[in-house]
């Protein structure tokens, strides 16, 4: 039985190393991009996702050699429930990476690599190179030219603007935007508090800008008025 299995498997052993080389090569690649720019989910992290979603699909394709003395069709040769259950494994690793800070939310891009990179490994796997290479192409496409096009191109920035006052020396709401748009923002969705045992009054609104410097600017003004007592800028997004 051995020197059986040994003969079938030895034609191969190139077919399965070539395999895992490949996921290691094209892991490895879209974790330098993220490790490249300082994401918590790196060049090891892709490179080990992607090779183990090519080794455990290689144990679907070669059940039939590793159990010959089982009658054929006792052996369910099911490629697609071993890559369910392999990317139903990625979403805890992917969730791990997603961080909330504030009102930001930091590694959803890194999650979808490693997600894209777990669905490389198994098309390798299973020995479907062309759309493995041409998915690998589009992925270091996506993380490196969509960045510089996110750069490039105009968009609104968003903060939650926080702002308190005593309470009977507070800065009318009409006032108020009118500074604000001076640097160039536009605030909305105004809320108002009597916090402080009812000794201070506070704004709490959205504002936005195509200038994310913007904020930046109202933030060094509103640190220099005397009549405010606290104030908290903080931008909201996906970092």
């Amino acid at each position: 039985m051995d020197l059986e299995y040994d003969a079938v498997m030895e034609n191969d052993y190139f077919v399965i190393l070539l395999h895992l080389l490949t996921a290691v090569a094209a892991g490895g690649l879209i974790g330098l991009e993220r490790t490249y720019h300082g994401r918590p989910a790196g060049f090891r992290t892709h490179t080990l996702v992607c090779t183990a979603s090519s080794l455990l699909m290689l144990l679907t394709v070669y059940q039939v050699q590793l159990l010959p003395d089982l009658p054929l069709e006792t052996v369910r040769v099911d490629p697609t429930r071993m890559g369910q259950g392999i990317m139903t494994g990625i979403g805890f690793l992917g969730a791990g990476v997603i961080m909330k800070e504030g009102l930001s939310i930091r590694g959803l891009t890194t999650a979808a690599s490693i997600w894209i990179t777990a669905s490389i490994g198994i098309l390798i796997g299973v020995g479907f190179y062309f759309p493995a290479i041409i998915a690998t192409l589009l992925t270091l496409f996506t993380l490196s030219l969509f960045r510089w096009i996110e750069t490039a191109m105009p968009t609104l920035s968003y903060a939650n603007l926080i702002m308190r006052f005593p309470r009977k020396d507070y800065l009318a709401q009409e006032a108020l935007a009118a500074l604000i748009k001076e640097h160039a923002i536009t605030s909305g969705n105004y809320s108002y508090h009597l916090v402080g045992d009812g000794k201070f009054f506070e704004y709490r609104m959205t504002i936005r800008s195509r200038d994310v410097n913007n904020f930046k600017r109202l933030s060094e003004t509103l640190a220099g008025m005397e009549q405010v007592l606290e104030f908290a800028v903080t931008p909201t997004g996906e970092k």
